[in-house]
């Protein structure tokens, strides 16, 4: 589903990074970890299309994102690439439920509404689906970015830091939706953290 190839990226000329190539099917999960300023988001950023390399290949499917004009990866990103970022962007004004519908309708013109609310309560957010963002725990609002992510149900999903600035519970069942999900619809999933505790979750894993 997504394979890379002899990628390099560097800011400026003092830091400079070369990544391991990596390979990973539908379905399956990848566990990128490294200290800070390893370039774990930088890599992530690359394979999302938010940053072109120096050189190398990354091929999503059948597509090398690398090649594409920044109209035609935008378009891409919007059909096959979901983001988890560390930091959750929402739409203050609107509540959770609209929040998600949002992103079908950026991405394909269409509100999906029944499936974002499906999405929602598969989890566990039914009882808040018409909250504002602002009124939810840091653990609901990762949730709800990872349904986001999902509502697209892209080949990839991305997802940087998604536990880091939770609590034991909470991260390993965030790290356990993730991997579920990404069975459920099919999709690549690639997380990147230097959260200790998710090593044992995901055996599959590469360190920067």
């Amino acid at each position: 589903m997504i394979s890379t190839k002899n990628i390099n990226f560097s800011y400026g000329q003092r830091t400079a990074f070369s990544f391991p190539d990596i390979a990973t099917s539908r379905g399956e999960s990848l566990l990128i970890t490294g200290g800070s300023g390893k370039g774990k988001t930088t890599l992530l950023h690359l394979l999302g299309g938010l940053q072109r390399p120096q050189n190398g290949d990354i091929i999503i499917e059948d597509t090398n994102i690398v090649t594409l004009s920044e109209k035609q990866l935008d378009h891409f990103r919007g059909k096959n690439i979901g983001l988890v970022l560390q930091q959750s962007y929402f739409i203050a004004s609107l509540d959770v439920l609209e929040n998600v519908v949002l992103a079908s309708w950026l991405a394909t013109g269409k509100q999906a509404g029944d499936k974002a609310r499906q999405l929602l309560e598969q989890l566990d957010l039914k009882e808040h689906l018409h909250k504002l963002p602002s009124q939810l725990s840091i653990g609901q609002q990762q949730r709800v970015s990872i349904a986001r992510a999902l509502i697209n149900e892209p080949k990839l999903l991305l997802a940087d830091e998604p536990t880091s600035s939770l609590d034991d519970e909470n991260a390993f069942k965030v790290a356990d939706m993730l991997d579920h999900l990404a069975k459920q619809f099919g999709t690549a999933l690639v997380i990147v953290t230097h959260d200790q505790r998710l090593k044992d979750r995901f055996p599959n894993q590469i360190s920067l």
